[in-house]
């Protein structure tokens, strides 16, 4: 018996070993000025492009969300049109418009919900809408802006927290009948109850960075690998709260151009295991876009590329993982065990 368990759980451990040897290194990247999307290897630091300009009618991606099916949906629009866009997740090639409403206009922020919709923020109507996640038919306006402070203003990217929370960045600006904006308000963080549509403050505006123009524009939400929430200001900084009372915690710094006030601006962030890695441009260089991680002292430029114009979304791309591998010696320990209950 003690050698039936020894052998079982040596084939339990090649067997998790084998499934589990996956290593996610590819990041995508939105640009908004080309209207493109690439494809960044993060061991070999090869830029290609994944998404042609245009493909599909793709308009300035600003947010790029894989769905549960593995596809990927990515953010198209101008001032007064929109759309969803889907697209293969492992190769690029387009799959048509997934959805769209004459509301929708430059939707930036796309997340699934728990409930099975498909939340979109449109940016230049201050409103989110909320999609059928399966068939992309509209379904409601979740919430919308009502022109006062500590409403959505602006809303940029969305995330559903464990609890089931929305959260969404606003840049504080609201948007007139021809999507033309003007600044009025705080960016803020805002926190949803998806039953019952109530949003809240969950973060107010922060001082703005010292190396910034003055301003705060939040834009980026992710959770890490420390369960904290991290966000990313359009105009300077990378800051850290604690996702259940918005406390700040921590304040990164992102001026890689190391000008002041900052020439960059910053775009989305995502996690590659315990690497943060995040977007920017250098307004002072043509918009030529960098690949950077956050430390805790000054930003590191992974890469800088012309084939990066004014990135702004930013995810990463899932892996397969190598179940192949793992069948001989899942194989071999059944017929380890199978001679083993014939001794």
């Amino acid at each position: 018996m003690e050698r039936w368990i020894t052998t079982l759980c040596a084939v339990a451990l090649l067997g998790f070993a084998a499934v589990s040897d996956g290593h996610a290194a590819t990041l995508l990247i939105g640009n908004t000025e080309t209207s493109s999307i690439v494809q960044i290897d993060t061991e070999t630091s090869e830029v290609k492009e994944f998404i042609a300009a245009g493909s599909g009618g793709l308009i300035s991606p600003d947010d790029l969300t894989y769905g549960p099916d593995g596809n990927l949906y990515v953010s198209s629009g101008t001032n007064t049109t929109g759309q969803i866009l889907k697209y293969d997740g492992k190769t690029g090639a387009a799959l048509g418009v997934f959805a769209e409403t004459p509301g929708l206009r430059r939707p930036y922020g796309v997340a699934f919900g728990p409930d099975g919709y498909m939340y979109v923020s449109s940016f230049r109507s201050d409103e989110i809408l909320r999609f059928d996640a399966e068939t992309g038919d509209f379904f409601d306006v979740f919430a919308a802006g009502d022109g006062t402070m500590d409403g959505l203003n602006g809303p940029n990217d969305l995330l559903f927290t464990e609890d089931g929370r929305l959260l969404v960045t606003t840049q504080g600006s609201v948007a007139d009948a021809s999507g033309e904006i003007s600044f009025e308000f705080d960016s803020q963080v805002l926190a949803y109850d998806i039953e019952t549509g109530v949003g809240e403050v969950f973060v107010q505006q922060p001082s703005p960075s010292p190396d910034s123009f003055g301003f705060v524009s939040f834009l980026g939400l992710t959770i890490g690998p420390d369960d904290l929430l991290y966000t990313s200001d359009f105009a300077n900084g990378i800051r850290v709260y604690d996702p259940f009372t918005g406390t700040l915690l921590d304040e990164l710094d992102t001026n890689f151009t190391g000008t002041t006030p900052s020439g960059n601006f910053i775009g989305n962030l995502a996690f590659l295991e315990e690497d943060l890695f995040f977007v920017g441009f250098d307004l002072n260089n043509g918009d030529l876009g960098s690949l950077l991680l956050a430390t805790d002292g000054a930003p590191d430029v992974f890469l800088t590329d012309a084939l990066l114009q004014r990135p702004i979304g930013l995810t990463v791309m899932p892996q397969p993982i190598p179940l192949p591998a793992s069948l001989p010696l899942l194989f071999a320990g059944l017929i380890a065990l199978r001679g083993l209950r014939r001794r």
